[in-house]
């Protein structure tokens, strides 16, 4: 019997993050580690509150059952706030008292496993023996964020850092530069240092010109600068510039986004804002001014960003590491203008940005009016700064920190990933009155793209298995929509054209490529339309039995592998509402030329159809299996199992799906000296999922379930970047996982397949539900009769 090692649960224990699951019949209590992160927080205004926000905030939503993050507040005696639940505990930064308090606190909890300081170095200045004696005294791994890293120390600086490297188990900086400055300056081991890049959120670009009229910003030209003000910011550079700006262009408006630091507000009242507003006067240019002087929530900062024109950051300080601001406005694809601070050293390199001296107003104003002249400049540093932030996204920042939290907790497991809630908003905007539009530049339908059978098959597919769950009459639309490209589509051949140009006429493409697999797709879709006859409206039903019976005319004369397995499943799916003799012999036929195909290719090293693995693999064993529940045949389905099972042992290595590409087809014979990672396309991952579905119900206890979990958990991050490839802010799905970057577009073949594969592990979750209320069920029922 298996046994489980459970703590005791006390009363200092009975706060703890408990899950229950249910281990033979028995309720058994697991606990989730407790992350508890020293830092300011909400509701208080400071840049590391905010960060802490977001960071513990985009924890929550991805890695829920693997951790619980708690918070323990920084107060001091000169206002006290209200928090949340996440709030466990408070320190008074200035009561040497209240970190002895906290010391013993964190150690006699039990439910925290780790815990994670934001360091700053004025959050401890009037209490330095006593944060120093806090570290020495907490009996846990701590892990330390250095927000600021000061380069050639003092005597006196060098000694306190590498106390605190001492007293922490890793440390966090979030450039590369600190790194460097880490090692060299203060001698800390590298291999204690983590670099996580200053988190930033996603942004569905939306038009500009929109966001303008929305502020009141119509026909103007935006330059903008934000955060909590402070002398530090050198926002009089910006003003000495602006005669200059507004000379050449006079329709230009400086937005001045953010109140006054509360901690200079505490020192200086408010005569800091009141001297910018006298400079503003003093040069005349008030009417190109506009103050913002409130604490901006973040949906109403990040549209101003996206509305900016060029973004200004004219920090005066050499030293300051990372700006949480210049990194926001980065990923909202502001062209920027910087000092040279370390982060923008680093980051706006290889076009991503421009830099100019400090405190060089002449400088910035020929730097600013030359991006104003140049909207083409201005887009591509947009495109290159949108692209080399992408990593730095919050959900991916959750990733790293999470990876690195539970390496330090007790109970080391896999990260669980939580699946997104659905958004359509992205498919939505794909699609227009006639169908869904082929490509995109990032999540903007690229309609000079054209059309597809493929992708409205797809999305037909798609929208369909949505119906089956949640019967809304907007999702009929869509079914009727996509329905009716399809019949667009159809000659009088039969064949179905894959190609429509903008202009909604077929194009020459269709004559320069085989269309076999985009017929095959078609039927597949027409055959699951068919399936839930009974379900949607008769009329639909009608029609797609008669498009489906004008395409089996050309069923037999397929060769391309996968449009007979994209075929086979067709004649699956309709056959269960509609089963029909003749569908059956088709069937049989198709299965076993694929049967045929793999007694040729197959040996005791390769068991596969092809004598090559190159695209839509999943789809071969899975339209087999498909053949082998209508027919019965034993054939199949051990030909099916066999070939699945070699397919997953290609494609899966410990606890990640790496789905094979075109710059690593696997042939027979030839052992791949190095499995090349990169160009993996969701439309695959979305194959290997719905495959793994079908193969989990035919085979409930061979282990598919978990590996269809751990597949869609690619999406979420869990693959060799370590990086999301579904972006939950648009709806929709990156067009690939190259080697070292992710392609941005959003185009409707990788949307659509995300929107199913989510749509198939919703399903599955909920038949393996109720597998196991019907079993509970059934061994109820035994012991009450025996």
């Amino acid at each position: 019997m298996q046994k489980f090692k459970q703590r005791k649960v006390t009363s200092e224990t009975s706060h703890l993050s408990i899950d229950r699951i249910v281990h033979n019949g028995h309720h058994v209590m697991t606990f989730k580690p407790e992350i508890l992160m020293i830092s300011t927080y909400p509701p208080r205004e400071c840049g590391i509150a905010t960060y802490t926000h977001d960071l513990t905030q985009a924890l929550i939503n991805q890695f829920s059952a693997s951790m619980t993050p708690r918070i323990c507040a920084l107060e001091n005696s000169f206002r006290k706030h209200q928090y949340d639940n996440i709030v466990k505990y408070t320190l008074q930064t200035d009561d040497a008292d209240s970190y002895l308090h906290l010391s013993r606190k964190i150690d006699l909890d039990d439910a925290i496993e780790l815990v994670v300081l934001q360091h700053e170095f004025g959050l401890f200045a009037k209490q330095e023996e006593a944060f120093f004696q806090l570290l020495y005294s907490i009996n846990k791994p701590v892990i330390v964020v250095f927000h600021t890293v000061l380069p050639e120390p003092d005597p006196g600086l060098r000694i306190k850092i590498k106390i605190i490297a001492r007293y922490a188990a890793s440390i966090v900086v979030m450039t590369n530069a600190s790194v460097k400055i880490l090692t060299q300056d203060y001698q800390i081991d590298r291999k204690q240092i983590q670099v996580i890049a200053h988190g930033t959120h996603l942004v569905d670009y939306p038009d500009k010109a929109y966001l303008k009229r929305k502020y009141a910003l119509k026909d103007r030209l935006v330059l903008s600068t934000f955060g909590l003000l402070s002398q530090g910011k050198n926002i009089e550079m910006t003003l000495q510039a602006m005669p200059e700006i507004i000379r050449q262009h006079p329709e230009v408006v400086f937005l001045v986004l953010g109140k006054t630091h509360p901690d200079v507000f505490k020192d200086e009242e408010d005569l800091y804002s009141q001297r910018l507003r006298a400079l503003a006067q003093s040069l005349h240019i008030e009417n190109h001014v506009r103050f913002v002087s409130h604490y901006l929530p973040t949906s109403e900062l990040l549209e101003y960003l996206q509305l900016t024109d060029v973004y200004l950051f004219t920090s005066k300080d050499p030293n300051q590491a990372v700006s949480g601001t210049f990194s926001y406005a980065l990923s909202c694809g502001c062209p920027i203008v910087s000092t040279p601070i370390p982060h923008a050293r680093e980051v706006l390199s290889d076009g991503a940005g421009i830099i100019v001296d400090f405190n060089d107003s002449r400088q910035l104003a020929v730097e600013v009016n030359r991006l104003l002249d140049d909207q083409s400049l201005r887009q591509s540093i947009s495109i290159n700064a949108i692209q080399k932030m992408a990593v730095t996204a919050w959900e991916n920042s959750a990733i790293a920190h999470a990876q690195l939290f539970m390496s330090y907790c007790r109970k080391h497991e896999q990260l669980e990933y939580a699946i997104p809630k659905l958004n359509y908003k992205h498919i939505q905007s794909m699609t227009d009155e006639f169908g869904i539009v082929q490509f995109s530049k990032l999540n903007q339908a690229d309609i000079s793209s054209g059309y597809t059978l493929d992708d409205n098959a797809r999305s037909l597919i798609a929208m369909c298995m949505e119906y089956e769950i949640r019967p809304m009459d907007n999702t009929l639309k869509a079914i009727k929509k996509y329905l009716h490209f399809l019949k667009f589509c159809y000659t009088e051949s039969g064949v179905m054209l894959n190609y429509v140009n903008k202009h909604r006429d077929f194009s020459e493409q269709n004559k320069k490529e085989n269309l076999e697999d985009a017929n095959g797709r078609a039927i597949w879709a027409l055959g699951y339309v068919i399936g839930l006859a009974g379900f949607l409206p008769d009329v639909l039903i009608a029609e797609a039995r008669i498009l489906f019976g004008h395409s089996m005319r050309h069923a037999l004369k397929m060769h391309s592998t996968r449009a007979m397995a994209f075929t086979l499943k067709g004649l699956y799916y309709k056959n269960l509402s509609d089963p029909s003799i003749s569908d059956i012999q088709i069937m049989e036929v198709l299965a076993d030329r694929l049967v045929q195909m793999y007694s040729h290719e197959s040996d005791n090293h390769w068991k596969w159809f092809e004598s090559y693995i190159t695209y839509a693999n999943a789809v071969l064993p899975e339209a087999l299996l498909c053949a082998a529940i209508l027919t019965d045949s034993i054939v199949y389905k051990t030909v099916a199992q066999a070939t699945f099972d070699f397919l997953l042992d290609k494609t899966f290595s410990g606890n990640q799906i790496s789905v094979i590409t075109n710059k690593g087809w696997l042939h027979k014979g030839i052992v791949p000296e190095l499995v090349k990672s990169g160009a993996e396309q969701p439309i695959d991952v979305a194959y290997s999922i719905i495959a793994l579905r079908k193969f989990s119900q035919v085979f409930p206890q061979s282990g598919y379930y978990s590996k269809l979990v751990t597949a869609f958990s690619w999406f979420n991050g869990n693959n060799h970047l370590n990086q999301i490839v579904y972006n939950p802010c648009t709806g929709g799905c990156y067009d690939g996982l190259e080697q070292n970057n992710i392609n941005l577009n959003q185009g409707a073949e990788s949307t659509i397949s995300y929107l199913i594969a989510r749509l198939v592990i919703e399903m599955a979750q909920s038949e393996r539900y109720n597998q196991k209320q019907r079993a509970a069920q059934f061994l109820e029922g035994f012991i009450q009769t025996n």
